[in-house]
């Protein structure tokens, strides 16, 4: 089955000499979600940003559907929608007119029952005629998304789409991302948070300084990387650990109000 988005050698060097992307390798498979987890600098965006043509690569090559993004870019271009980490709206413009005007930007015609479909499916529907300056960081949120899925792409691009939010906002979007792959869509995130990698992606790859490091599913990654630590506060400080306590691995941390134990996931018993 040949991959939706093939991308072959990718480099992209800044004037300077500045290596953001070092010879990056990945297949991505139609109807999956791909996160990618990596720290600030990692390349993250740089790699997104190239699929969808907003940076130019240095080398290597990329297809999205079969299209190169470079020779058959506008077809190419046609294949994905992006949702940048900024919210970027015309405040002044309503939801309706936001995102039917991003449908015209990319010359396809009229359909507004589509566009109905999208902003119900994100629960916007209600939200269509209140200007963008009127909603809250979530729902502006969810105004990109729709921007970005206005011309029907079958890629789309979520840019730390949770970046900032609070834990309740955060499994909103959880829960979008996961009707929007019932929908059809193939769907790369980039994130800092290995518990949404862990609860919305079907594969998680981990980029550091440009270098793709692996890709595994989900599953078998968090298996693998089966070690978890837990913390527990303490109300009244101690120096030493109680003698019944003392076989543990355990940790006294923060001037002796906690204690920290790491354990393995995968044994039977944990302690």
């Amino acid at each position: 089955m040949t991959p939706i988005v093939e991308i072959n050698g990718l480099k992209k060097v800044y004037d300077g000499g500045f290596e953001a992307l070092r010879g990056v390798d990945l297949d991505i498979q139609e109807g999956e979600i791909l996160a990618l987890l990596g720290p600030n600098g990692a390349g993250k965006t740089t790699l997104i940003s190239t699929v969808c043509g907003i940076t130019n690569a240095s080398a290597g090559q990329v297809r999205v559907g079969g299209h190169d993004i470079q020779s058959d870019y506008r077809a190419a271009r046609m294949m994905v929608g992006l949702v940048p980490q900024e919210i970027h709206l015309e405040p002044f413009t309503t939801v309706w007119k936001a995102v039917r005007f991003t449908r015209g930007l990319f010359g396809c015609k009229p359909d507004d029952a589509y566009l109905e479909k999208i902003l119900k499916q994100l629960s916007l529907w209600d939200k269509r005629n209140n200007t963008t300056m009127e909603l809250s960081g979530g729902m502006k949120r969810r105004v990109l998304i729709a921007k970005a899925l206005s011309h029907e792409p079958r890629v789309l691009f979520l840019d730390e789409p949770t970046a900032g939010v609070d834990v309740e906002l955060r499994k909103e979007m959880w829960e979008v991302v996961a009707d929007l792959k019932r929908s059809g869509v193939t769907i790369i995130l980039t994130t800092h948070y290995i518990e949404e990698a862990e609860a919305i992606a079907d594969r998680v790859g981990v980029i550091a300084k440009g270098e793709l490091l692996l890709v595994e599913k989900t599953a078998s990654l968090m298996a693998r990387m089966g070690q978890k630590e837990l913390v527990i506060e303490l109300q009244e400080p101690v120096e030493t650990l109680p003698d019944t306590l003392a076989s543990y691995a355990l940790e006294i941390e923060q001037d002796g109000h906690a204690l920290r134990y790491t354990y393995d996931t995968n044994r039977e018993r944990t302690g």
